[in-house]
């Protein structure tokens, strides 16, 4: 179950990053058929260098990304008896990101990120092209770089287990108890 666990919440939430940049790599990409302004062009270019930086690298690379490997870790790791729950497993996406099983503070931060990002994709719906996909362009470059950023914490994270430091933030009791069983 551990081993299940781990690969559905990595593989779980590869295929939704991957869902989204399917959906909206087309509305992107319809923008090749089109004359763009200057001013279009300079808000692409932006676009795509403003979202690979804070949503590829800020909010991937050095928040998501490692947090979704480690959680998995722990999935997958831990070394509480009979741990994990089956729901843990069948959720594991939810899991590894923060929805479920998670300290108060990330789990708000993550519903509260999610709320967020659904906002963002209402207004974004309203925009007229090449608007949208001058937007959806920039998105589509930073979920690519989120989906490289996972492989690279998962595959490094598989060859040396330390390398990922930044914690599971899974509820304080559970963490005693993991301790006290090592000890």
């Amino acid at each position: 179950m551990r081993t299940l666990g781990f690969v559905w919440g990595i593989g779980g939430v590869l295929l939704l990053l991957s869902f989204a940049i399917f959906r909206l790599a087309p509305i992107a990409f319809e923008l090749g058929t089109m004359t763009l302004t200057q001013l279009q062009w300079l808000v692409l270019v932006f676009s795509v260098i403003y979202m690979g930086y804070a949503e590829g690298y800020k909010g991937f690379h050095r928040g998501f990304s490692p947090r979704v490997v480690q959680r998995a870790n722990y999935l997958r790791d831990s070394h509480l008896k009979d741990y994990p729950q089956w729901w843990h497993v069948a959720l594991a996406p939810a899991f590894c990101m923060g929805y479920i099983y998670a300290t108060r503070r990330r789990q708000i931060l993550s519903i509260g990120l999610t709320l967020v990002v659904m906002g963002f994709v209402v207004i974004a719906r309203q925009l007229p092209q090449p608007w949208r996909g001058i937007l959806d362009a920039g998105v589509v470059t930073g979920l690519s770089l989120g989906i490289l950023s996972i492989l690279y914490f998962l595959v490094n994270s598989l060859r040396e287990p330390a390398f990922i430091t930044v914690s599971p933030e899974v509820p304080e009791r559970v963490r005693d108890q993991a301790r006290a069983i090592d000890a």
